[in-house]
């Protein structure tokens, strides 16, 4: 098997810097081969440094980083059901067995994809794609539908009046509406009737210095990193091999990119 996506060891103080620092091309001295592809190898850092530290409270979140993630879909031999159950158990969603399918929250899926000629068919998870020109934040009255500068699209709880407006501009049907009291929430991921949700990128867990909960669960399959920074792993398979954007007609220029779809 390829370590083209190796997985970042559990427990690392800094699993973001680390993942998003490895660089790959260019390199002399002590350096492995990876292999990203089928007559695709790149260069990978024996070691390299790591000069930035998990973000405390005080400090801003800048545009200096732009947060993303590269799927290589023929990787994920579940079609990405071990990615939407670190999801689910992250943040707690989807815990009431008894709620309808329409109660349900999505703040991440699999689809199913079916080509009409070939009938050829593959599965991918769709969440929330962390456009660079969200839908979602133009239509909000309120602004609770808001961008960070390092490109996490998410939802201030506190001023959502759950119009919906942002679930019918979302292209790519990434939000849930709460309908329902809940109980058992996670102290990390506020959630509340009447209020609309959807995938935040883990975003406590990256200011902490981790990877997003559905990374960390399929690391053969997932690059999470920095697309600002030319030299992360992320910029440097993107560049190599591509990365395809759903609904790239749209011109959103998503964050989520995927392979082999």
């Amino acid at each position: 098997m390829s370590d083209r996506l190796q997985p970042v060891t559990a427990g690392h103080p800094n699993q973001v810097d680390t993942y998003r620092r490895r660089f790959m091309a260019g390199i002399t001295g002590a350096a492995a081969m990876a292999t990203l592809a089928p007559g695709i190898i790149l260069r990978e850092a024996g070691a390299a440094g790591v000069d930035v530290t998990p973000r405390s409270p005080e400090q801003p979140v800048t545009s200096t980083v732009r947060w993303g993630m590269l799927i290589d879909v023929e990787r994920l031999s579940d079609g990405g059901e071990a990615m939407v159950a670190a999801c689910r158990n992250e943040h707690g969603w989807g815990d009431d067995p008894e709620a309808s399918p329409a109660q349900q929250a999505q703040w991440i899926r699999t689809v199913k994809v079916t080509d009409k000629l070939t009938q050829h068919s593959f599965t991918l998870p769709v969440m929330c794609q962390h456009c660079e020109k969200p839908p979602c934040v133009d239509v909000c009255p309120t602004g609770a539908s808001m961008k960070r500068a390092d490109g996490i699209v998410q939802v201030n709880k506190h001023i959502c009046i759950g119009c919906r407006y942002c679930m019918m501009a979302c292209p790519y049907k990434a939000r849930s509406f709460v309908h329902e009291p809940l109980t058992d929430q996670r102290p990390h991921s506020p959630r509340g009737m009447g209020t609309v949700e959807s995938c935040n990128l883990c975003v406590h867990r990256i200011d902490a210095g981790q990877l997003p909960a559905c990374a960390e669960a399929a690391p053969h399959a997932v690059i999470f990193g920095d697309l600002n920074d030319p030299d992360s792993r992320i910029s440097q398979a993107v560049r190599e091999l591509g990365g395809t954007q759903i609904r790239a007609d749209l011109a959103l220029n998503t964050g989520v990119r995927y392979l082999n779809i």
